[in-house]
């Protein structure tokens, strides 16, 4: 190849690369500037930013946390539960599972007359005080049943699968369901609020989920500074609501439960007139269009800055309803790192509606060794490789 030749094949080269502009630019008079496009990403509002209103700082949160927690137990009526009872453990039934984990039926006081029915896991081989999970289930007649693996769906079977990763586990029945039927069928309220009509039915399932945490901090096998909950549907809903009622609970997952208040064309839900009523006492305002003070980002931002991981799907009821929950997310998370724990706060969106999929399971599993059980247990390490 010639001289000339060389030349023109690098002459190519720059004008494809653009180098040839720049040294002509460079060499010629000065020309303006290009415009450039604005990349600056723009600032994400929404409804959701009132949690943080007023609150600057790290500092600012206590006060604002204190408030809402004023909020929250009034939402509860948490003032019209009954006096605590002693315990009185009984256990019914005792079964050994595959030579994994020993399943008991246990029941124990809620009420001065009322006793709630629940499976509890222990596993076999247990050298030290271990990790404990309060599992909620959804609304489902014999709640714990499905819990434990003897009916129903087993993927909502945490009970079994959670025994066999090595925890302890306690699966309440909800006071609607299971032993607990009322002779008008699972899940009807009306009893309930005959007894109490000052009190709810979110604060009823909230108190006696604590009392779940009362049975599992009086066994010598539980270590009482690692208890998780987690749940599903309207379990989903109970955990996050027992995660802020109750700080012994240090890490806690909820999955597909119940929609918010606002952005909610079935807000009327929460307070039916019929079967299963949320907040009798809401039904006033709900029906004048005026809603709660509080909403569920409120509630889970009482969590922080324990773990909370959140996992719903865009196709589990109405689809601008759960976009408006991704927002609601992003918010806590964005509470979260103003505390300075942001790995503590996750969440996980998925399009196969309003079930438990291997995915979800599996992040469950995962959030709660993370943060339940030694490090050594979830760490990595390289191979140590021979001479």
């Amino acid at each position: 190849m010639n001289k000339q030749h060389v030349w023109t094949v690098v002459g190519l080269v720059v004008a494809a690369t653009g180098i040839g502009g720049s040294l002509a630019r460079a060499a010629g008079p000065a020309s303006a500037p290009a415009t450039r496009p604005e990349f600056e990403p723009p600032t994400i509002q929404s409804c959701w930013d009132d949690l943080l209103a007023g609150v600057q700082s790290k500092e600012d949160w206590p006060r604002r946390r204190e408030e809402i927690r004023r909020q929250f137990l009034e939402l509860l009526r948490d003032q019209y539960k009954p006096t605590k009872p002693p315990l009185d453990l009984t256990v019914h039934e005792t079964v050994d599972v595959e030579g994994i984990y020993i399943r008991k039926l246990i029941s124990y006081n809620v009420e001065a007359d009322e006793r709630a029915h629940a499976y509890l896991a222990i596993p076999h081989g247990l050298q030290a005080p271990a990790p404990a999970i309060v599992h909620l289930h959804g609304t489902y007649a014999q709640g714990k049943r499905q819990s434990a693996g003897l009916e129903d769906n087993p993927e909502k079977a945490f009970l079994d699968q959670f025994a066999r990763r090595g925890y302890i586990v306690i699966a309440p029945d909800h006071f609607v369901a299971g032993h607990r039927i009322p002779p008008e069928g699972p899940y009807e309220t009306a009893r309930f609020y005959r007894k109490h009509p000052n009190w709810t039915a979110v604060g009823k399932f909230t108190y006696e989920h604590s009392i779940a945490i009362d049975v599992l901090q009086s066994l010598s096998e539980v270590d009482p500074e690692r208890i998780g909950a987690l749940g599903h549907s309207l379990g989903g809903q109970g955990t996050f609501y027992l995660a802020a009622y109750d700080s012994r609970v240090k890490a806690a997952v909820c999955n597909c439960a119940a929609p918010t208040f606002r952005h909610n064309p079935r807000v009327l839900d929460w307070s039916r007139n019929r079967w299963y009523i949320y907040f009798k006492h809401l039904r006033p305002d709900l029906l004048a269009g005026r809603l709660p003070p509080i909403d569920t980002h409120h509630v889970i931002a009482l969590i922080a800055p324990r773990p909370f991981l959140e996992i719903s799907a865009l196709n589990d009821g109405n689809w601008k309803t759960q976009q408006q929950r991704v927002l609601m997310n992003m918010k806590l998370l964005e509470l979260y790192q103003l505390l300075g724990v942001p790995q503590n706060y996750a969440f996980y969106v998925h399009g196969k509606g309003h079930a438990v999929p291997h995915d979800s399971r599996q992040l469950i599993a995962a959030w709660m060794d993370i943060h339940l059980k030694p490090t050594e247990a979830t760490r990595v390490k390289l191979l140590e490789l021979g001479p």
